[in-house]
């Protein structure tokens, strides 16, 4: 099985940065094919159409995400939203190459209000490209990393059940 984990906060050193890495660490111990893609880099160009040459980077990106089976997205709320960085990475994502992959869902955010929102906003888009998410999110506050660097307990253990669910979801959907 192919997992690709996407962190896509801009910022760099983010805390939806330090979500994305525990889970694509935690992802690594279950014998799957993982790849990460971290959106606070830079990498990622800004989507100028289909005719267009992108760099490597770019290229890289759209492929790990087309050829994964799981997708394991990271996003912090902005203006009740996710990522614009989330958006454009979307927008080279073919969704005819998409059907019938399985995403699970981090939310971060500064309060708790909006996870919901944000939460459906993602489905949305998964449901256009034909993936399908698993209903249990993980929603993390900023007071759940200390010192900017490590998340506390509650927030691991959630982010295990998400991943370790979203990969039998996937098993499930295989069968």
């Amino acid at each position: 099985m192919k997992v690709v984990v996407i962190s896509a906060s801009p910022r760099k050193n983010a805390n939806t940065q330090i979500a994305m890495k525990y889970v694509y660490e935690f992802t690594k111990t279950k014998k799957v094919d993982v790849k990460f893609i971290d959106l606070s880099g830079g990498q990622i160009e800004c989507y100028r159409g289909p005719e267009e040459n992108y760099n490597e980077a770019t290229k890289n990106a759209t492929n790990d995400i087309i050829d994964a089976d799981v997708w394991l997205i990271g996003s912090p709320i902005y203006n009740s939203f996710f990522s614009s960085a989330l958006k454009n990475l979307f927008e080279y994502v073919n969704y005819k190459k998409t059907g019938g992959k399985i995403a699970g869902t981090v939310i971060m955010a500064a309060g708790t209000i909006g996870f919901i929102d944000v939460q459906t906003l993602i489905t949305q888009l998964l449901t256009y490209f034909r993936v399908v998410a698993n209903p249990k999110a993980v929603f993390l506050t900023v007071d759940e990393i200390s010192n900017k660097k490590q998340l506390n307990d509650s927030a691991k253990e959630r982010l295990e059940e998400m991943v370790e669910g979203t990969l039998k979801m996937a098993s499930k959907f295989r069968e």
